[in-house]
């Protein structure tokens, strides 16, 4: 009697400490509306404990983290309140570089969603505003039920700028429904059950059933007619990007999973008048050539990535090449560039045509590659930190060689001496250091 006196004081001890443990779990991590400090003692649990959480890598020192802090602080109370609400949270990782490790920070600040424990990166805009309608798409429905015009409007003003929409029109949701879920994370999805002529006339189709994809930001549209069981998958995928698409970091972080060969044409300045009419001619020949991407990039937009194809004060815009993504890119010979003075669209059909004939000249690029470019993201702040240290330690190493008495060795020793300083530096370079990170 007295055993079983002792073990069910025991084991309501346990249940009794087991209760409390929920408690303080719960109170530590309630939706308040506030930015929570995480460390290495309750990031798991944090990240276990909501569906969605954004969590912001930083360092203390990191000029842009003290600048996102603010609008972090001013989003955390709006995403709060969403029907799926969603956690704003931050790390230290320059002080816990077991996490950093884990998670491939390898720049300050690193923004990461958590959905359900899965981490993405998070590449969308950093004010709070546009920040709170970013994070809106990851907790919005898979489709979208719209059944009037007033709904498709209002859908597509909520969606925003940052993701392409597909609307499907005349379309049941279950046809896109598999799709929706794949690729939530890259598009927003819907279906329009009730519109009028005038919708169809304001998004350029004729006949239903009929899949519309918009780029807000890019004022593009295209539509697609089916079929749907079989081409479907591949129409989406491949137009997450308008038909012509601005080089900028975001889009070349995109096409890096992309392998098609990249038509890029080099203009003055995209925003000039004889640029957009050239645009709306690649547009139209993407439509056609679905197996290539075609970009564009304006000198005054972006310059050093122009350059790195040759461009110079000679050269002649536009300019067209073939780029495979990486080292190498092609000129079409005699077909080097558009003259404003002769019709484009044929130019640019000579250009493909020549191209396809393999009528090609090979070109080494003169700068980075895309993943180069991509990387440049992280900022040049640390290459000034990296020159400044490496200058200290050859200054260092320097006074400390005039200090040392003056030895001479044999042909053995020297031989020892350099192997152990070849191991020594490439233990060195193999070493993880809070330093190299990137701000």
């Amino acid at each position: 009697m007295r055993f079983l006196t002792i073990f069910l004081s025991l084991l309501l001890c346990c249940i009794f400490k087991s209760g409390n443990s929920a408690t303080a779990n719960h109170h530590e991590f309630k939706v308040d509306g506030k930015v929570l400090e995480l460390d290495e003692s309750n990031f798991d649990s944090a990240i276990s404990s909501f569906d969605y959480i954004l969590v912001d890598f930083y360092a203390p020192w990191c000029g842009h983290c003290k600048r996102l802090a603010p609008q972090l602080d001013e989003a955390a109370p709006v995403v709060a309140e969403f029907k799926e609400p969603v956690v704003i949270a931050k790390l230290d990782a320059d002080k816990f570089t077991t996490l950093a490790h884990k998670y491939e920070i390898g720049g300050y600040p690193t923004l990461k969603l958590f959905m359900h424990g899965v981490p993405v990166d998070y590449y969308g805009p950093r004010k709070a505003d546009l920040l709170v309608r970013y994070l809106k798409k990851f907790v919005a429905p898979d489709v979208s039920l719209l059944s009037s015009d007033s709904a498709i409007t209002d859908f597509i003003q909520a969606a925003g700028t940052y993701f392409p929409i597909y609307i499907g029109f005349g379309l049941n949701e279950t046809v896109i429904s598999d799709l929706a879920i794949k690729y939530k994370k890259k598009a927003w999805f819907s279906v329009a059950k009730d519109f009028s002529k005038d919708v169809m006339v304001r998004y350029g189709f004729d006949k239903v059933p009929a899949l519309v994809i918009l780029h807000p930001s890019y004022k593009q549209h295209n539509v697609f007619y089916g079929p749907f069981e079989d081409d479907l998958g591949d129409f989406i995928k491949k137009n997450f990007l308008p038909l012509a698409v601005p080089m900028n970091h975001e889009t070349l972080n995109i096409l890096k999973d992309d392998n098609r060969t990249i038509v890029l044409t080099i203009v003055e300045d995209e925003n000039e008048e004889k640029s957009q009419k050239a645009i709306k001619l690649l547009g139209a020949a993407a439509s056609a050539n679905g197996d290539l991407v075609f970009g564009y990039v304006g000198v005054k937009q972006w310059e050093e990535f122009a350059d790195t194809f040759g461009n110079n004060e000679k050269t002649k815009l536009p300019k067209m090449i073939i780029w495979n993504g990486v080292e190498e890119y092609f000129s079409v010979i005699g077909s080097e560039s558009l003259d404003d003075e002769e019709d484009q669209r044929s130019q640019i059909s000579r250009f493909l045509e020549g191209f396809r004939q393999g009528r090609i000249e090979k070109h080494i690029i003169k700068g980075p590659s895309v993943t180069d470019f991509i990387r440049s993201l992280i900022g040049i702040g640390t290459v000034f930190i990296i020159v400044f240290l490496v200058a200290m330690l050859m200054l260092i190493r320097s006074l400390w060689k005039d200090d040392e008495p003056l030895k001479v060795s044999t042909c053995d020793e020297v031989h020892l001496v350099e192997s152990s300083e070849d191991e020594q530096s490439e233990a060195e370079s193999n070493e993880y250091r809070p330093g190299k990170k990137e701000d």
